[in-house]
């Protein structure tokens, strides 16, 4: 039995010098090592020896054990570090190589441009308010002094949810809720930032959805004067203190009275251009004192509170501000647009 565990040992040593896979290896484990092996039938035919032979044929069966799962275990070990040293060499990475730069994103022009001009506003003492989007008819329309069938309601063909429930037209429904919070309170001194919409055909200068910032103030005798300033403090502000406003009298249910306020064309000074129609001057925004009944319906004595107020498009100003021509571009998500505006 001693020779039989020689050869078996000479056997083994023999095969696990072709060995060339970590396969191979492992079957040749089970092979010679494992409880089917011929190591282990010896050991099972051990009761069959004297007892002197016993701790003898034991020992040999051991030490040829020993023999085989130390070249096992060996060329194991070769074949894990051959396997890490291929791992490293394709996972090597090249530090002289220049990084990879994360693309930086930016604010869209519009949000540019509403949080300048908040920040004008608020440098001049004004807080920022908001309101739904969703909005009730009598805050759209009714508490503006629009009552129901009023003909200027043509002018804002709205979205209508419900009879009582539409897409807000306009901002100036969160001045009306200020004005009733305030509670005859004043000073008032608040614009209000935010999405409205109007079913309108979308083309390059107009869309059913855009953005307008409306301005409130409310006082002891504010006058239209007071209005003139802050105007003209704002758009040169914005555009440059070369700036100039003009006002021309218009009409809006909620002010009278009422004004349509221009700026001197930044394209060509005022010198007339292609821009402005060769007028020198371009539409900017709507304004006036705040109508008597608008104030008492808010809960003001318009014999004791005078105020005014101005509205205007967002999309406007920063299409002046930037020489864009269509609203369309602030819409529809071109990288090659929005990328001008990163640096801004």
């Amino acid at each position: 039995m001693k020779d039989k565990l020689e050869a078996l040992k000479q056997e083994a040593l023999r095969e696990l010098e072709q060995v060339q896979s970590q396969q191979q290896l492992a079957e040749l484990r089970v092979k010679y090592l494992g409880k089917k092996g011929p190591i282990t039938e010896v050991l099972r035919g051990m009761g069959a020896l004297s007892a002197e032979e016993r701790p003898i044929i034991g020992q040999v069966a051991n030490d040829v054990r020993a023999a085989i799962e130390e070249v096992i275990e060996a060329k194991q070990a070769a074949y894990q570090q051959a396997e890490t040293a291929n791992r490293l060499k394709a996972e090597t990475i090249d530090v002289t190589l220049p990084g990879r730069l994360n693309a930086q994103g930016a604010l869209h022009p519009l949000t540019k441009v509403i949080q300048d001009i908040e920040d004008i506003f608020i440098g001049m003492g004004y807080t920022v308010s908001e309101g739904p989007e969703v909005e009730q008819d009598y805050y759209n329309f009714e508490a503006l002094n629009l009552p129901k069938n009023h003909p200027a309601r043509d002018m804002q063909d709205s979205f209508y949810i419900t009879d009582e429930i539409l897409m807000r037209t306009h901002t100036s429904p969160v001045q009306v809720r200020t004005m009733e919070k305030m509670k005859g309170a004043v000073p008032v001194k608040i614009i209000c930032p935010g999405k409205v919409y109007r079913r309108d055909d979308d083309d390059a200068t107009h869309s059913h959805m855009f953005t307008q910032i409306e301005g409130l103030v409310i006082d002891r005798n504010i006058r239209m004067s007071d209005l003139k300033g802050t105007l003209l403090q704002f758009v040169q502000e914005m555009f440059g203190k070369q700036t100039k406003i003009r006002m021309r009298p218009s009409f809006f249910p909620f002010t009278e009275p009422s004004a349509e306020v221009d700026v001197s064309c930044m394209m060509c000074g005022g010198s007339g251009c292609r821009t402005c129609k060769q007028t020198g001057w371009l539409e900017i925004l709507g304004s006036g004192m705040v109508h008597p009944r608008v104030l008492e319906m808010a809960g003001y004595d318009p014999e004791v509170y005078s105020g005014f107020a101005f509205g205007m498009g967002v999309e406007r100003i920063a299409m002046l501000k930037y020489g864009i021509e269509d609203i369309r571009h602030f819409y529809t998500n071109d990288l090659r647009f929005l990328k001008q505006f990163v640096h801004l």
